[in-house]
């Protein structure tokens, strides 16, 4: 074992798989066709008619829009009830994953990315990339989100229809920008530029927040690819994370913390951050889409949010966010209609109706030309980058068991060391390389 103090080793990795061959032997002796809707429950296609149950997995938070959605469903189709479920965003794994094992799983259920290969692995979800292909939606889903979903999956088989990206955005104070003389930050240089010109420690004002608490990995993950122009998360087996022009970059990164930044930044999560951002001291703030309004109501039109900084010749690499989707459970007794449910949710009305309630990037390619999207401009610029077909995303390894482990309890610690000067980047990278690298050749070892 490595004498490494901040590799955690095997011993996790082997409960990992513990915990899951007892969750799937648990799944297949609570398997069987009585209708309880368990993991491995292959289900029926049915009569297309009936009553279909939906979890949406941002309950409360997109209830209406969602009610408003199913009825119109509804209504075009009146052999068909759909039954809604709102379930909590911090809940709907565990809720899930209770499901799979004691029976109670819905036809169709919302679910991202981040949380799509535990599911998967399962033997709980239906392939779709075969309706899809049969379907209205061919040829009209947004082809970036349609790859997400495919690495998130594993890479053979798409568990999901892409319902929206939430694409991460730089916001910045236009009224300082102009104050300072100083261009948008649309370039890494004019990035660091403006970090720099527009603190004043003085009189408490920042050029940037970063984000130090919980949520910090994936952001300085995309300000190191964005920076070093690295386009693959592997070569070969191994990670490119640790990639010495990935260390360059992220050094320059960290380097803003105190400089051009609030000393709190080191616990930031990202409520914390957009609050702070949002009191008007600080000239630019990475955060998705989804912090628009609080923006809107604090700063009373004084900003613009713009897609993530390029490298000077305009290339532009970030990594892949999330991506939320509809996911058709294999148990469901009524495939057909949950299918039909589905495609009608992702069709253009409907999705263009739904991320224009939640200000996020349409999946449906003519969704995204619709008027409200050429009015937000955040949104609007997000989507052109992400479907333009220019961007390079790096795939974060969503597949790999371990990832969430990985990215949040093993080195949001150490990033916060590396803020504070008590690890190097390097060492931080070096450590995350090791760990990836592990979890990978574990995770192909199943295959």
């Amino acid at each position: 074992m490595s004498s490494n103090p901040f590799r955690t080793g095997r011993g996790r990795r082997g409960a990992t798989a513990l915990a899951l061959a007892t969750v799937l032997a648990l799944t297949a002796a609570a398997c069987g066709d009585d209708g309880s809707g368990a993991g491995g429950d292959k289900g029926d296609e049915g009569s297309g008619k009936g009553e279909i149950t939906f979890w949406d997995n941002n309950g409360g938070v997109r209830t209406d829009i969602w009610k408003e959605i199913i009825a119109d469903f509804e209504k075009a189709n009146p052999d068909i009830k759909v039954k809604y479920v709102g379930i909590p965003a911090e809940s709907v794994q565990s809720k899930y994953d209770t499901a799979i094992q004691g029976g109670g799983l819905p036809d169709v259920g919302g679910m991202g990315t981040a949380m799509l290969s535990a599911f998967a692995v399962q033997g709980a979800l239906d392939p779709v990339g075969d309706r899809i292909d049969k379907s209205a939606l061919k040829g009209k889903l947004s082809q970036a989100m349609v790859d997400s979903v495919l690495s998130a999956g594993g890479g053979k088989e798409l568990y999901t229809v892409p319902t929206s990206a939430n694409n991460g955005t730089l916001w910045y104070r236009t009224d300082l920008f102009e104050e300072a003389g100083l261009e948008e930050p649309s370039t890494w240089p004019k990035f660091f530029e403006a970090a720099e010109k527009l603190t004043d420690t003085g009189k408490n004002r920042f050029g940037y927040t970063i984000r130090g608490g919980e949520g910090s990995i994936a952001q300085a993950l995309d300000a190191t690819y964005g920076q070093s122009g690295i386009t693959s998360f592997w070569d070969g087996d191994k990670t490119t994370v640790n990639d010495p022009k990935n260390v360059e970059a992220l050094e320059k990164y960290v380097g803003l913390y105190k400089k051009a930044t609030p000393s709190a930044d080191v616990n930031n999560d990202f409520k914390k951050m957009v609050a702070q951002w949002d009191s008007g001291q600080i000239g630019m703030l990475s955060h998705n889409l989804g912090s628009y309004q609080d923006h809107l109501k604090a700063l009373d039109g004084k900003f613009r949010g713009i897609p993530n900084p390029t490298q000077e010749d305009g290339t532009r690499v970030q990594i892949s966010n999330p991506v939320d989707g509809l996911a058709l459970f294999k148990s469901s007794k009524n495939k057909e209609a949950a299918w039909k449910f589905m495609e009608f949710a992702v069709g253009h009305e409907s999705n263009s109706k739904w991320n224009e309630s939640a200000g996020a990037i349409p999946s449906n390619t003519e969704a995204a030309g619709d008027d409200w999207i050429q009015k937000a401009e955040a949104t609007k610029l997000a989507a052109a980058a992400l479907n333009d077909g220019t961007i390079k995303i790096v795939q974060l390894p969503y597949y790999l068991p371990d990832w969430n482990a990985i990215s949040k309890a093993d080195n949001e610690p150490n990033f916060q060391k590396v803020l504070l000067g008590k690890m190097s980047a390097k060492d931080f990278l070096d450590t995350l390389a090791e760990q990836l690298n592990e979890a990978q050749a574990e995770w192909k070892q199943q295959q």
